[in-house]
C-alpha cells in the first residue's frame, strides 16, 4: 500500500474512500478561474461605461465653467471675510474674465488703492456676467448696493448671489 500524501484544498484535507482502499490518493480540487460568460459581460459592462462616461471627460468646458464658478464663489467670499478681518473698505471690479479685488490703505478710507493680496493667483476664465460692474464690502461686511448682486457664468449651472445687507455669497 502506498503512502498517500495529504493535498489542500480551500483550507481542508479531502481524500476520496475508494482511491483509499486501493492504495493511492485523490485531490478533490475546486474549479478556478472565470467562465467565457462572466468574462463576456465584464467586457460589455465596460464597453458600455466607456460609449457613455469617456466623451464626459473629453469635453472640458464643463469643468472649466464649474471651476471657475468656485473660484468666483471664494473670491467674493475672502473680500468680505478682508473687509470684516480688517475694518477696511474691499472694493470689487467685476468683468467677463473674473474678479479684480482692491483695499483701502487706510481704515477710515473709502476709496481703493492697494490690491488685495490674494493666498494664491486665481485662473480667471470667460463668460462672467453681472448686475452690477462693481461693489464694495465696508468694513462690517455688507455691501454698499441697495440690491443683491446676481453674477452668472456661461456653462455653469448655478448663479452667484451677493447679499445686500449681509454681504453674504452663496
Amino acid at each position: 500500500m502506498t503512502k498517500c500524501m495529504p493535498w489542500r484544498v480551500r483550507g481542508s484535507m479531502r481524500f476520496d474512500a475508494n482511491h483509499l482502499m486501493r492504495g493511492s490518493c485523490s485531490l478533490s480540487r475546486g474549479v478556478g478561474g472565470f467562465t467565457l460568460v462572466e468574462l463576456i459581460v465584464v467586457m460589455m459592462i465596460i464597453g458600455v461605461l466607456a460609449v457613455a462616461v469617456l466623451p464626459r471627460f473629453a469635453d472640458q468646458t464643463v469643468f472649466e465653467a464649474r471651476g471657475f464658478h468656485d473660484e468666483t464663489l471664494s473670491l467674493l467670499r475672502y473680500a468680505q471675510k478682508a473687509a470684516v478681518a480688517q475694518r477696511r473698505t474691499v472694493c470689487v471690479a467685476l468683468s467677463t474674465t473674473g474678479v479684480a479685488l482692491t483695499i483701502s490703505s487706510a481704515p477710515a478710507s473709502a476709496t481703493c488703492d492697494t490690491p488685495l493680496v490674494l493666498p494664491s493667483t486665481p485662473r480667471g476664465g470667460t463668460g462672467l456676467t453681472s448686475s452690477v460692474a462693481g461693489f464694495k464690502y465696508v468694513g462690517l461686511g455688507r455691501t454698499d448696493q441697495g440690491a443683491d448682486v446676481t453674477i452668472s457664468i456661461s456653462g455653469s449651472s448655478s448663479g452667484i448671489t451677493v447679499d445686500a445687507v449681509t454681504g453674504y455669497v452663496y
